[in-house]
């Protein structure tokens, strides 16, 4: 009997070892943020309390820094005080920055703890999502001393309490195709009733004026809910040989996962705020500075937007055309009845050819006069045979072409320059008989503020001098871009 009721107790023992092990503890209380329970409610608080109110919007994913509190507190409180609604889950999502595997790693062995307390890790959702998809695993190295996720809980408990319910990813991977697995298998999970937190920093050490321009150029090419002008953005930053610029994210998988579960559809990156290390007069140092951004994700459901299906078929389309007229000389002909309402909108659009990645031809138009399937067939036609650079597109050079789209979104009519998003919004104006426009990328290409943005396009495209705008009618479109 007395050695049943050692064995008991025993089992016991190992059970409440294994569940007090289980607790994934405080790794950088005392160094990121205060230790001490009442000073870190305090600053947490009266971060939120500063942050500017923003309008109210149903946020399905907000991206927020995660360095020390005495740098980045503030701008991460720009973002979470906009939350105005429970959610079921909350999955936060990190970029290792210790660990390198080819996945991503969910913590489902317990709770997480802060100073203000346990936070509630939901262990089975976390088991099911690791059986889901090979990409997802559970690897304890990932998690015991990473800092992108424990940052954020002391703002998510101060707002939620004791309803706080989390699923705590780190991504170790740097491999596009397992990115979009993970990206894929947690798509389903992207909805009202749950909100993702991507946790990232910006630009690691440049001077404080190259910071703004690289982090600049980042936030701006995630407003275009874009991977690849995402990861365009990213190259042409580390292409730029600024001086000690070691990333422009360091957490870019997890940036990247997120544009890969929105893209294809409506929704808006806004961007809150932005500050670097230098903003911090104390301890900062302009000569070595690391970037910190806030954004709200959103969906418009009044937003133009193309579907991945759309998308297929307008290339199909463009490329039909460009092998029917250059083969057979002839014009495609289409059916427009077996096309999606959004193809036959009158809408402007340029196509563009690429051979052995080099410009082939290129032909768009602006103007919103036909059905945009039928602007393809034009523009296709147009970049084969009537861009005067090159000479016509012959039959045997069709199976080394590749052909890239944009097409313009409806203008939008503006009352305020602060509505132009530079990276995102392309411009038309309009003056009487006189017009002009400049598509997005031609602000981010000459490095143009707003102001110097709808100031060229006044004297350079409509001719009405440089403070022209002032008495012109402005509107904002987008180039929804894709190969």
């Amino acid at each position: 009997m007395r050695s049943k009721f050692k064995i008991t107790q025993l089992i016991l023992v190992c059970a409440l070892f294994t569940s007090l092990h289980a607790l994934r503890p405080m790794s950088v209380a005392g160094s990121f943020y205060p230790e001490d329970k009442k000073q870190l409610s305090q600053d947490v608080k009266t971060a939120l309390n500063s942050a500017k109110v923003q309008t109210k919007q149903e946020i399905d994913a907000l991206i927020v820094p995660h360095a020390g509190y005495v740098f980045s507190s503030t701008v991460a409180a720009s973002a979470y005080k906009t939350l105005n609604k429970n959610y079921k889950t909350i999955f936060i999502i990190g970029s290792s920055h210790y660990v390198n595997f080819d996945g991503a790693s969910i913590y489902k062995k317990g709770n997480y703890k802060t100073p203000l307390g346990l936070v509630h890790v939901d262990t089975k959702l976390a088991s099911k999502i690791i059986k889901k998809s090979p990409a997802f695993s559970f690897n304890p190295n990932a998690h015991k001393k990473e800092h992108s996720i424990e940052v954020q809980l002391p703002f998510l408990q101060t707002i939620y309490g004791n309803k706080l319910n989390i699923v705590p990813i780190i991504i170790g991977t740097k491999n596009p195709k397992t990115i979009k697995e993970i990206a894929k298998t947690l798509k389903p999970y992207f909805n009202d009733e749950n909100l993702f937190v991507i946790s990232t920093d910006l630009s690691h050490y440049p001077s404080f004026n190259d910071a703004n321009k690289v982090d600049k150029k980042t936030l701006d090419s995630l407003t275009t809910n874009s991977p690849k002008n995402f990861v365009k953005a990213m190259a042409l930053n580390e292409g730029a040989n600024i001086d000690a610029l070691e990333t422009s994210a360091c957490g870019w998988s997890s940036l990247l996962t997120l544009l890969y579960i929105t893209q294809n559809s409506s929704y808006t990156y806004e961007i809150l705020d932005y500050k670097n290390s230098a903003n911090n007069a104390k301890y900062g140092d302009k000569k070595r500075v690391v970037g910190y951004g806030a954004m709200r994700v959103y969906q418009q459901y009044d937003a133009f937007y193309l579907t991945l299906q759309e998308k297929k078929e307008l290339l199909e389309i463009a490329n039909m055309a460009l092998f029917q007229a250059v083969v057979n000389n002839k014009r495609l002909q289409i059916d427009e009845t077996t096309l999606s309402p959004k193809l036959k909108q009158n809408l402007g659009a340029f196509v563009t050819l690429n051979k052995f990645e080099e410009l082939r031809g290129c032909i768009g138009t602006f103007e919103q006069k036909k059905p945009l399937y039928q602007t393809i067939v034009d523009m296709t036609l147009a970049a084969a045979f009537a861009d005067d650079r090159f000479l016509h597109v012959k039959p045997k050079e069709l199976s080394y072409i590749d052909i890239e789209i944009s097409v313009l979104s409806p203008r939008k009519k503006i009352s305020s320059l602060d509505e132009i998003v530079i990276g995102k919004h392309g411009i038309y104006m309009k003056k009487g008989e006189k017009t002009g426009t400049y598509l997005p990328h031609v602000a981010t290409d000459m490095k143009w503020n707003v102001e110097k943005f709808v100031g060229n396009c006044s004297k350079e495209k409509v001719g009405i001098g440089y403070d022209g705008y002032k008495n012109a009618e402005i509107f904002t479109y987008e180039a929804i871009v894709f190969d």
